[in-house]
């Protein structure tokens, strides 16, 4: 039966513990919870283990940060954060870091971004509202949270290093972001302007002729970004049937982009001047005709682009555009959302949705509808 708290208890031969004390021969009153008066049944009792004070010792000191930590951080939180990302997303978030430091009157390198809370995002979120000083134009909501979310990401990566707490880390992902929209941006490519640039490329003879209409026929009938084009290899082309395999998405995602019949027409007759020797499938040619060189930048598709349109009297159109209208001309085919995701490489049907152009036209044409009696 438990002893109760008057129960007298054995404490080695020389002790007997009353109540919350202990009558010691030697030493008079021992304190039963500290066990203090020498013997070897107290010792024992009054193991490290079993200590208060020990456990007050064993806890780390509370310390402030500069006791802590050297000057700046051993592992850079920008850096470790932008070596998450691909290598243009880096580029883009470091084109949106270098802003905030303008705001803050810094150097990007000299930012100690680590430093950064809530009340400094709200701040930033308020200068970037007002007019970039550069354009004269007010930023849209979207620069707007990308740049927030480019600081919460290299913030992560410091709470990561306990360079801040939990709590000012949610507090920091509470920062509501800024609010509207924009018209999205580009244009969806009409087939009247599409067949234009493609008769472009076929009336010249130089091998650059066949090489840019099988490039228009891998953006079009493919949907592939422009930095997938040019990271392409001859063995990532099946002919039969014409398929290709996309072995550097976004996001390091592989994906296999099928082919029609005219778009593998198209790359054969691109195949046949290029010669079948490895590398790169698109490859640039000189002005004499001759294929040469290890493969394009993604800047030379862009640019060959723009010759194209001129030559073809076509409005300024962009590699992306044809992108978008491969992802409109798949859904206004009745191709299935989800179908179209995959076909484009997106990690969301939010992203594919947003490429979909159909909405203006389907627009004009129900206001054409409309009368107003003016005539």
């Amino acid at each position: 039966m438990p002893a109760s708290m008057n129960t007298v208890v054995s404490c080695g031969p020389e002790l007997r513990h009353v109540s919350s004390s202990v009558t010691c021969a030697r030493q008079g009153v021992c304190d039963k919870r500290r066990h203090s008066c020498g013997c070897a049944s107290c010792e024992k009792r009054r193991s490290p283990l079993n200590t208060h004070e020990t456990a007050i010792a064993r806890k780390p000191a509370v310390l402030t940060l500069p006791d802590v930590l050297p000057a700046r951080p051993l592992v850079d939180p920008l850096a470790a954060y932008l070596a998450t990302l691909a290598p243009k997303s880096q580029t883009v978030v470091m084109e949106r870091l270098s802003t905030v430091a303008r705001l803050i009157g810094v150097d990007a390198a000299a930012m100690p971004w680590h430093e950064l809370r809530a009340h400094h995002l709200d701040y930033i979120k308020g200068r970037l509202a007002e007019k970039d000083p550069i354009t004269d134009k007010k930023r849209a909501p979207a620069t707007i949270n990308l740049t927030l979310a480019a600081l919460r990401g290299v913030l992560k990566q410091a709470r990561n290093q306990n360079l801040l707490t939990d709590e000012e880390y949610r507090r920091v992902t509470e920062v509501k972001g800024a609010r509207g929209s924009r018209l999205p941006a580009g244009r969806a490519v009409p087939g009247g302007e599409l067949k234009a640039l493609v008769e472009a490329c076929r009336r010249d003879p130089s091998p650059a002729g066949a090489r840019d209409a099988a490039i228009l026929a891998v953006l079009y009938i493919g949907g592939v970004r422009r930095s997938e084009v040019v990271a392409l290899a001859v063995a990532d082309y099946t002919a039969d049937p014409p398929t290709l395999r996309v072995r550097h998405g976004k996001g390091d995602k592989e994906r296999l982009v099928p082919l029609t019949a005219t778009a593998g027409a198209a790359l054969a007759a691109w195949l046949a001047r290029r010669g079948d020797r490895a590398g790169r499938l698109f490859l640039p040619v000189s002005q004499v005709g001759e294929v040469h060189g290890d493969g394009l930048s993604s800047i030379a598709v862009y640019n060959m682009l723009q010759k194209r349109a001129a030559h073809a009297g076509v409005p300024h159109v962009s590699p992306h555009d044809l992108r978008r209208s491969f992802v409109s001309d798949l859904l206004d085919a009745g191709v299935d959302l989800s179908a179209a995701q995959q076909l484009a490489g997106h990690a969301s049907v939010v992203t594919t949705a947003r490429y979909d152009r159909r909405g203006e036209t389907a627009k004009r044409q129900g206001v054409e509808k409309l009368h107003f009696p003016f005539r």
